[in-house]
C-alpha cells in the first residue's frame, strides 16, 4: 500500500458511510495476571449505538495514521512459519459464519497471549466488513455516478487497546447538599492511543495483496519486533529512521568519516533528483550500485564496487539490501540536517546545505553560513564584521 491508498481507506472510518460497511466486530478483554481471556463478545456492529460507533470509528482512524516506514509498516507474510497468521487471517476473511470467523480471531489471541504478559488488562478489537473504492472519478456530465462502478474489498481489521484505571473523585450532591466519594470499579479502555494492530489484506492498485499486512506501531520509529514476527508471522522490517542510520554508516565507512559540506550537499541533490525523476508510486530504493554511482556524481572520485560491497557486508551483512532514498533525505522525512558544535546546534534543510562552510582562520575553526539578507537575534540586526588576515578553507 502506499500514502494514498492508506489515506483513502483512512478517511472511510465514518458512520453512515456507503463506502464502508463494517458486519462484525469481535472485543476479547484479556487480564494481565494469567494472561487468560476474560471475557469476548462478538454483535453486529451496526447494533452498537451511534456513540459507541463513533469511539471505535475514531480509534480504527488512528490506528491508520502516521507515515509509511515510521509508524505503518507493509509486511510481507513468512512462507514456512507454523500456525501462519497469514492462513489463519485468509480463512477468518472468507468465513461465512461469525462463529468460524471467532474461532480464527481467537486463534490470533492465543498466539499474542504466548508472547508476553502484558503489563495492564487490555482489549483486542476485531473487525471484518467491506471497503467500497470508485472504480473512476465524479463527471457532472455522465449519466452514471461515480458510485454506480465500485472496487469491492474485503477487510479485517484489528485494534489493540489498554485499559485505564478509573478515577477516584468526590462530587458535591446539590440534592442532599453534601460532599460524596465517587469511585467506580469498571475500567476505562483507552481507545484514544491504540497499542498498536493491523489491517489484512493490503490493498495495492485496487486488488486485495493476501500476501502483505499492514502493521500500526503504537509509536513512531518502535515496531514490536516480536510481535511482527511471532504473532503476525511478518518478515523483519526497518523503519525509515534504521534506513537512514545505514545509509549514514555506509557512507562513513567508505569516506573515513570525513565529507566537505559541498559533497555531502551533491548526496542529497542526487537523492533529491532520483526521488523527484521517479515515475513509480512506490519510492526509489538505492541498491550497492546505486549508492556508488551517486557518491561518484556527487564528487568522490575513490569510490568503487569493491569498497561498497564491504561496507553493505560490514554494517548490514546484506549486499543486496536496498534503501529507500525517501528514508535519506530529510526533506521526505520532515526532518532537517542536524550541525552539532560545542558553541551551538544549528537545523538546516539539505537543500541550503551548500551555503555551509567549515573555514580555518588564524589557525581556529570556524563555521560559515552564507546569508542573503540581515541576520536576526532576538530582534536585534545584527552588524556585518569586516574579517581580516589570512584564512584557508578546510
Amino acid at each position: 500500500m502506499n500514502k494514498k491508498d492508506i489515506a483513502h481507506i483512512r478517511k472511510q472510518f465514518k458512520v453512515d458511510n456507503d463506502l464502508l460497511k463494517i458486519s462484525d466486530i469481535f472485543n476479547v478483554y484479556i487480564m494481565k495476571e494469567s494472561s487468560d481471556i476474560y471475557h469476548h463478545q462478538s454483535q453486529p456492529f451496526e447494533m452498537l449505538d451511534q456513540d459507541q460507533q463513533e469511539l471505535f470509528m475514531n480509534n480504527f482512524k488512528k490506528l491508520l495514521a502516521g507515515q509509511l516506514d515510521e509508524k505503518l509498516f507493509e509486511l510481507k507474510f513468512q512462507r514456512e512459519a507454523q500456525n501462519n497468521s497469514q492462513l489463519i487471517l485468509h480463512q477468518g476473511l472468507l468465513s461465512a459464519d461469525v462463529d468460524g470467523w471467532k474461532e480464527q480471531m481467537l486463534q490470533i489471541v492465543g498466539k499474542m497471549l504466548a508472547l508476553r504478559q502484558y503489563e495492564k488488562d487490555i482489549v483486542v478489537t476485531f473487525i471484518r466488513g467491506e471497503y467500497f473504492k470508485p472504480m473512476k472519478r465524479r463527471n457532472q456530465e455522465a449519466e452514471e455516478s461515480e458510485r454506480d462502478t465500485v472496487y469491492s474489498h474485503p477487510f479485517i481489521l484489528c485494534s489493540i487497546n489498554n485499559t485505564q484505571e478509573p478515577k477516584k473523585e468526590l462530587l458535591f450532591d446539590y440534592v442532599e447538599k453534601e460532599f460524596k466519594y465517587h469511585f467506580v470499579l469498571d475500567p476505562i479502555i483507552n481507545l484514544n492511543t491504540p497499542l498498536s494492530g493491523f489491517l489484512f489484506p493490503c490493498f495495492t492498485d485496487n486488488t486485495a495483496d493476501v500476501n502483505h499486512i499492514l502493521y500500526s506501531a503504537g509509536k513512531v520509529h518502535e515496531p514490536d519486533h516480536q510481535f511482527i514476527e511471532d504473532v503476525l508471522n511478518g518478515e523483519e522490517t526497518m523503519t525509515a529512521k534504521d534506513d537512514k542510520i545505514v545509509f549514514e554508516e555506509i557512507i562513513k565507512n567508505v569516506t573515513g568519516d570525513q565529507l566537505s559540506t559541498s559533497t555531502l550537499s551533491n548526496v542529497y541533490e542526487e537523492i533529491n533528483r532520483m526521488i523527484e525523476e521517479n515515475e513509480e508510486e512506490e519510492p526509489p530504493k538505492l541498491d550497492a550500485r546505486d549508492v556508488e554511482r551517486v557518491l561518484k556524481m556527487s564528487g568522490l572520485e575513490e569510490i568503487n564496487s569493491e569498497k561498497i560491497e564491504s561496507a553493505y557486508q560490514k554494517i548490514i551483512d546484506d549486499d543486496k539490501y536496498e534503501i529507500k532514498a525517501s528514508s535519506i533525505l530529510p526533506k521526505y522525512t520532515s526532518k532537517s540536517i542536524k550541525i552539532s558544535t560545542k558553541a551551538a546546534n544549528i537545523s538546516i534543510s539539505p537543500q541550503d546545505l551548500s551555503y555551509v562552510k567549515q573555514i580555518l582562520f588564524n589557525g581556529k575553526r570556524y563555521l560559515m553560513i552564507e546569508v542573503e539578507e540581515d541576520t536576526v537575534i532576538e530582534g536585534f540586526t545584527m552588524i556585518p564584521e569586516a574579517l581580516s588576515g589570512d584564512s584557508n578553507k578546510q
